[in-house]
């Protein structure tokens, strides 16, 4: 999702540190709706007039305090919004993917996270920072601190080999793309898709997997967020959400996962398998 912004948890119920763009929520909000850092305190008398504060991480995070439910726009553009019963109208429909590469074609395709799934990025400064991103918001340059999730390289690079993967993520492209670049040095990610290609629904910014234009049941999803995936629960890989923990081995416990699931042709019956176990 957005940098360190997240609409939900995958299973670790961990929460961000202070100081770092996490989910937080507005006294009299939407429960379980992540909202913007600089939303103020419960308790404390929310400023008369304060809208460039609040614009500069409306204009980059995923998830963000809202008014009357409706989605946050910027100059990027808004993402789709659904009709109630979750159906994207006719007109709408559009394959978000290109047609497959020869080298893919037999391969299952693999959505994968950015934010707390491969990386946790922040606006605090941090000495360890694997990456800094320049990002240009309203005309000021601000600094974005990205720390790499334990063993992503390893994951990445095996993933690219045997999946057709692609980066689905619910931040802007401004900071996302910079960021994928560096950290996908062998080219795992086919195509990438960011907050435009999300479908806005009650309040979440939801990952269609019905628009990739590629087969239901030959499409996994690797998210922390359950409310990305929640038109096509049935296709997801959950992860736990990763903030700054190194001795964190999520990744590399799910290789051999994967390096079996690479093999099935339909991944229906062996997710559920799974859900089931765990």
């Amino acid at each position: 999702m957005g940098v360190g912004v997240r609409l939900g948890h995958g299973g670790s119920g961990a929460t961000p540190k202070p100081g770092s763009p996490g989910p937080q929520c507005c006294a009299g909000s939407t429960p379980g709706v992540a909202l913007s850092p600089l939303c103020p305190p419960a308790g404390t008398q929310t400023p008369a007039k304060k809208p460039r504060s609040r614009s500069i991480l409306q204009s980059l995070f995923c998830c963000l305090c809202r008014d009357e439910g409706e989605p946050c726009t910027g100059p990027t553009g808004a993402p789709l919004l659904v009709e109630e019963n979750g159906a994207l109208p006719k007109a709408a429909v559009k394959h978000l993917l290109p047609e497959i590469k020869p080298q893919d074609a037999s391969k299952l395709c693999v959505v994968i996270d950015l934010d707390e799934t491969l990386v946790h990025s922040s606006f605090k400064p941090v000495n360890n920072a694997d990456f800094i991103i320049p990002v240009e918001i309203d005309g000021i340059m601000h600094q974005v601190y990205v720390l790499k999730r334990p063993h992503v390289d390893e994951f990445l690079q095996r993933m690219g080999e045997l999946f057709e993967c692609v980066l689905f993520t619910a931040s802007l492209a401004k900071y996302a793309d910079p960021v994928a670049d560096l950290l996908d040095k062998w080219g795992a990610f086919r195509a990438r898709l960011f907050r435009e290609s999300c479908v806005f629904h009650r309040g979440n910014y939801v990952k269609d997997l019905s628009r990739l234009g590629r087969d239901l049941r030959r499409i996994i999803i690797v998210d922390n967020s359950p409310a990305s995936y929640i038109f096509h629960p049935d296709n997801a890989v959950p992860v736990a959400s990763w903030f700054d923990n190194m001795a964190d081995t999520e990744l590399l416990d799910l290789l051999p996962f994967f390096e079996r699931l690479s093999k099935v042709e339909d991944v229906y019956a062996v997710l559920k398998k799974q859900r089931t176990n765990s």
